[in-house]
Parts: C-alpha cells; structure tokens; sequence
C-alpha cells in the first residue's frame, strides 16, 4: 500500500473525528466487521487498497478481523452481504456507490446490524454514508495541471459520465482555470457502465486520444483502468495524474502528482466508532478541512513538482478551507 503523504498523516485526527465523532466510551463492544470491496480488484493500488489499508489499520490495533467479500460485479452485492451476515457480521461496510440501491433495501430487514457505505448516500436508521467533497482535491490537482502543462491543454479522463465523476471534473476545472486562464481542458470517458473503471486498454485509448488533441498533462480518474492511462502518459512522454490512492511510484516521473481520497480512514473511523459504542447513523462529507482529500508529493514525482506549484497549490488549499474560494461540485 502506498504511504500516504506527511501532510495527510497530519491531518489524521481531524479526519477521524469529523467521521467518527469519538467521544471515547467507557467500554469497548465486542464486534465483528465485514467488508464488501467494490467490484474488481482488491489490490487496485487505489480504491479497494485504501478500504483495505483501513481495514487492516483496524485489526491490527484490536487483535479484531474483518470478514470480507470481493464482488466480481455490482449485482453480486446481495450475495456479499448475505454470507457476511450468516457469519455472525455486525457492522458490514460496503465501498462503492452502485451499492446504494441494495443496501437501502437490505438494511432494514437488518435493524441490529450498523451499515456504512463509503462514497453515496443511502437513507435509514442503520446506515452511515460517508462521502467526499472530491472537487475540493480535484481542484488542487487542477492547479498543478495548468501550472506543469508546457502546451495550455489538459485532460480528464473518468470511468463513466456519473454525479460522483462529475465531483472531480467540476473541481479540476475549476482549479486549471484559477492558475491558468486560458487553459483548455479535455474530459473523456472510458465506458458507459461500471466495467469503465476495470477497462484499462480502453483507458489507454482514450488518453492517447487526447495526446493527440493536445492533451500533456491528464487526471485519470478511472479506477484499474488508470493502468492503461498511465502506461499511454510513460510512452508519450506525457504526464498524469493519480487517484484516490497515492500512484505516483506506479511511474516515477510521469505521475505529476495522484488526487488523494482517503477511503482508508473513512473505513477505520466507522470501525472504531462501532467499536468505541459512538457510531451514528447518517452522512458525513469530508474534504480539505478534514485531510480526507489532498494531493501526494514524495520521492517519485517530486522533481516534477517545483516550489512555485506546491506555493499555488497551498494557497488554494487555505483560500478554500477558509471558505474565501467556493468550490463547485457540478451537480
């Protein structure tokens, strides 16, 4: 699993507390967790890794496992959650947005059994949904796009045309045009279902389209077919961006920098918090302010990222927090 960056370190406890509200309880409960990953790969070097870094955080500080089922498809959702709860889970946490649906529908034939799903909102007594204001970390990401593009064109690139997608287009925009007026910005997408985001020579099509169209600097946010995006960037000498996980060591010198969603904590704040006796049900959205989103600078991309950049993008950073540059989140 890639470190996370020292700024998100940092930022730890106020993430874990605006998630979990941890009032420490006088006695811990005795639990025992599941986790449904999203469709695809369990080590995606982005998504499911960061629940499962979560997970893992977990075990390893209580001595408690977490049961877990990987989907090969959304519609296998049902499925998960069903051998989870025979045996014996009591807080299940599923990652993904297509599973809205079904747990809304699940949940409450289950009253005893705490529900978190991370990036969607669904409603009931016994559901935490935990989403996150991706358009504020697109937006820095935006800022060293515009900044690092030699030819006043950058791309991005999503799995499909979804609400959740249009967070990070909306804040990457806006963030590319804030340090450069007069860039010109691509958005493509790989598919039109959710096999886009495990469709890597798609992916790699659709970003050497956009090479071709001027494109020098792009924002993969495409899951396992940023894979595809990634190698298409090394071999043209071009440059891209990462997602969710920090990817910069996947290609040392042509991931400018990867757009941090921290998935991990989301999945251990809820644990501890079912753990702890404070979980509560209803949605927490988490961004800047939180050090739920963030961009990764380290050993791998950081000759690409020159003061100058990191001085933008920091004071993006503070003029958002502060509430003095409103982010758009393109609904």
């Amino acid at each position: 699993m890639p470190h996370p960056t020292r700024r998100s370190i940092l930022s730890l406890g106020a993430a874990g507390t605006a998630l979990a509200l941890l009032p420490q309880a006088a006695h811990a409960a005795a639990i025992q967790p599941g986790l449904v990953y999203a469709a695809g790969q369990k080590f995606d070097k982005s998504f499911n890794e960061g629940a499962f870094a979560g997970a893992e955080r977990f075990r390893s500080a209580t001595g408690i496992p977490v049961l877990e089922y990987l989907p090969s498809t959304p519609a296998q959702f049902d499925q998960a959650a069903a051998s989870l709860l025979r045996r014996g889970v009591t807080d299940l946490v599923a990652i993904g947005f297509y599973y809205a649906t079904p747990l809304a529908r699940l949940a409450p034939m289950h009253p005893a059994v705490r529900f978190t799903l991370i990036d969607a909102v669904a409603e009931g007594p016994n559901i935490r949904s935990v989403i996150f204001k991706e358009q504020e970390g697109s937006f820095l990401v935006g800022v060293l796009a515009a900044l690092a593009s030699k030819s006043g064109t950058v791309g991005f690139i999503g799995a499909l045309d979804i609400p959740l997608i249009r967070k990070f287009i909306a804040g990457f925009e806006q963030g590319a045009r804030h340090a450069r007026g007069d860039v010109r910005v691509l958005v493509n997408f790989v598919g039109t279902t959710p096999a886009a985001f495990n469709d890597p020579a798609s992916g790699a099509e659709v970003a050497r389209s956009q090479f071709q169209r001027g494109a020098d600097v792009v924002f993969a946010g495409a899951g396992v077919s940023n894979f595809g995006i990634f190698a298409a960037a090394s071999e043209g000498k071009r440059l891209a961006i990462g997602v969710d996980s920090n990817q910069n060591y996947l290609y040392p010198g042509t991931i400018l920098t990867s757009m941090l969603k921290r998935v991990d904590l989301a999945v251990h704040s809820s644990l501890e918090a079912a753990r702890q006796g404070t979980w509560n049900a209803g949605t927490v959205a988490l961004g800047l302010a939180e050090g739920a989103v963030d961009y990764a600078v380290d050993e791998n991309n950081r000759d690409l990222i020159t003061p100058a950049m990191v001085e933008a993008a920091e004071a993006a950073r503070r003029a958002i927090v502060a509430g003095r540059i409103p982010v758009a989140d393109g609904s």
